[in-house]
């Protein structure tokens, strides 16, 4: 009796063919100016394939937005690295940080496309603010209230915060600054696993003198 064919893989490779163009087309032409058609010629499909696997334009849009880089490390259940040593914690918070920037190429499309959804809103940006970025701030904000003892975050905990993620969040914006000035530092795999052990320690840093400032103010 002939097994029954399985074709989940090949729908799981033809949708994702379908938000990589739709990536590459949208980060250069923005929402308004990218046509469905042009998306499925460079995807090779078929223009109900959007339909299908997306609903419409606007489906495959928060797709192509959000899909190639994945879930943040937003930790919003704090539990998840709570128990851990600070360093511990650090280290694990910049190393799933950074994981995205291993795609490469495939990473500045996405950055392309974000700076170009502030520039020309469609609202999938705030809905990734609530969803994503602002689980993975709080987080944050409470492992640094745990480490100076409060009982609540204060204007100096969220300016360390943010302090601290900028640090991670330059090398996704400035991407082409560091090529420019020092590729090797984004150059491979160990490279970026490196950047994140250096910006633990550099975060480790901050957090140290903001808590001896704390406690000579007391």
């Amino acid at each position: 009796m002939d097994k029954p064919i399985d074709n989940s893989t090949e729908t799981s490779n033809a949708r994702q063919c379908l938000v990589m163009a739709a990536l590459r087309i949208f980060a250069e032409k923005g929402f308004g100016g990218a046509t469905t058609r042009n998306i499925c010629e460079m995807a090779g499909a078929n223009i109900s394939a959007i339909r299908y696997y997306f609903g419409d334009k606007a489906g495959l849009y928060r797709a192509a937005f959000s899909e190639p880089i994945g879930k943040l490390p937003c930790h919003s259940n704090f539990e998840a690295f709570a128990h851990l040593p600070l360093p511990d914690a650090l280290r694990l918070f910049f190393s799933e940080f950074l994981e995205p920037l291993k795609k490469g190429e495939e990473m500045r499309l996405v950055m392309k496309l974000h700076f170009r959804e502030m520039i020309e809103p469609t609202g999938v940006w705030q809905k990734e603010i609530d969803a994503e970025i602002k689980p993975q701030h709080e987080a944050l904000v409470s492992l640094l209230t745990q480490r100076f003892g409060l009982a609540g975050s204060d204007d100096d905990v969220q300016r360390l915060a943010f302090a601290v993620i900028g640090m991670a969040v330059h090398f996704y914006v400035g991407q082409e600054v560091v090529a420019a000035i020092a590729p090797q530092v984004l150059a491979n795999p160990d490279a970026i696993d490196l950047l994140a052990e250096r910006l633990a320690g550099y975060a480790l840093a901050m957090i140290e003198s903001e808590a001896q400032r704390r406690a000579v103010e007391v």
